[in-house]
């Protein structure tokens, strides 16, 4: 089993850059997050997981992985639409899973090459796919691809995290360029912390968010 590495580099580059988060750090301690370094495999589990449970995402894709024996796009490209659907993934989705393997065996997509864009880039060819957005995107570079400096402005729990750490009522998005300038070029280490942070890793710490009436 694979975690996101990172060591003693960015936890102290962090910590001199921000003394509240470097508290924080140190009261947490060194943080496991699974990753799965299989590209193509983490694009259709992150497909299959999209609005449904993560249990009902784990059962889905262990289907998959037992009926397929490997989740590749040639595996997918051979696989009827409807043995796709009776591991329980939706149309749509199969779809979507579908049209992801035929631009990899086209060409169009080329994941190996991913690996020697930008950011940015890899962002815009991720998210050009039917069925990923921004965020799955940014995922995908935290979790399969363990980019250093993803900090996604789409994540709630992110939001959630500064708000319980900084005292903020609101984080907009001038407020959240502000710690992403601070927290690079290791912004995925400091999402790290603060998910861990919303999670409730710390007792005491709560979310300053208004409360809704």
């Amino acid at each position: 089993m694979a975690f996101f590495e990172y060591g003693e580099r960015e936890i102290q580059y962090l910590t001199e850059k921000d003394k509240v988060l470097g508290e924080a750090i140190e009261k947490i301690g060194h943080v496991e997050r699974k990753v799965n370094p299989d590209l193509f495999g983490a694009l259709v589990s992150s497909i299959v997981d999209q609005q449904i449970s993560t249990k009902a995402g784990q059962t889905i894709w262990k289907r998959m992985c037992d009926g397929l024996s490997e989740v590749t796009p040639e595996t997918i490209g051979k696989c009827p639409v409807e043995e796709l659907q009776a591991f329980g993934i939706s149309f749509r989705k199969v779809e979507y899973i579908k049209n992801a393997a035929r631009k990899v065996l086209d060409g169009e997509l080329n994941l190996e090459a991913l690996h020697t864009m930008s950011d940015e880039e890899v962002c815009r060819e991720l998210s050009s796919l039917k069925g990923v957005g921004v965020w799955t995107a940014e995922m995908l570079m935290t979790f399969s691809m363990q980019r250093p400096d993803v900090f996604s402005f789409g994540d709630l729990a992110i939001h959630r995290g500064l708000r319980m750490l900084y005292h903020h009522r609101k984080i907009d998005k001038k407020l959240f360029e502000k710690y992403r300038r601070r927290y690079s070029p290791y912004g995925t280490v400091a999402s790290l912390y603060l998910w861990a942070i919303a999670g409730g890793a710390i007792e005491g710490m709560r979310d300053y968010a208004p409360k809704k009436k």
